[in-house]
């Protein structure tokens, strides 16, 4: 059941030093691929580090200034970049008209399209937010018009956590109207 993966999905910040098969990169890749996007713009882009070497100076990139909360970014056998190409007309109308920014919640739903199945296949992942995205996309040789949205760590979990801390359905959700006003 699909509800089993959601409940499986953690965020992993320690894995065994293993590497992780290509065949499951791609698996989780193609997931992404499918996900929906505003127009079909499918404005992603993704560049998986899982050479050692290259993983390494991209993670020195990232951490560059960065104080302790991601280092266990070097640890991760594979790291993917999440890009997104900006200058879509579609995002600039959004952003206008709607205030919404339709390129990242595109991008959001491939991550989470990747993650869900990394899941699936006994992978762990981490969302990485807070890294060093100038100093990576130059580490990187990446062009102006792409940024760096994003970082998911992926490999297999050395420890897992059994328990998901999630609030009650009455905090999160009402029928009808706001039935959040306490």
């Amino acid at each position: 059941m699909v509800l089993d993966i959601f409940d499986k999905r953690r965020s992993v910040r320690k894995y065994k030093n293993e590497a992780v098969e290509r065949e499951k990169i791609i698996a989780c890749l193609e997931a992404a691929r499918l996900a929906p996007s505003a127009c079909n713009s499918q404005p992603w882009r993704f560049i998986v580090i899982d050479e050692p070497s290259i993983r390494e100076k991209a993670c020195e990139a990232a951490l560059k200034g960065i104080v302790g909360i991601n280092m266990f970014l070097r640890d991760a056998p594979v790291v993917v970049a999440v890009l997104s190409r900006r200058k879509i007309y579609l995002d600039i109308l959004g952003k206008y008209f709607r205030k919404t920014d339709y390129c990242l919640t595109d991008i959001g739903i491939a991550g989470e399209h990747f993650c869900l199945q990394a899941a699936y296949l006994g992978l762990g992942t981490c969302w990485v937010g807070w890294f060093n995205g100038g100093a990576l996309k130059k580490e990187l040789g990446l062009g102006r018009l792409v940024k760096i949205e994003y970082l998911i760590t992926i490999g297999y979990p050395a420890d897992i956590r059994c328990e998901k801390n999630r609030k009650q359905m009455n905090e999160i959700a009402s029928w009808n109207r706001d039935g959040f006003r306490r």
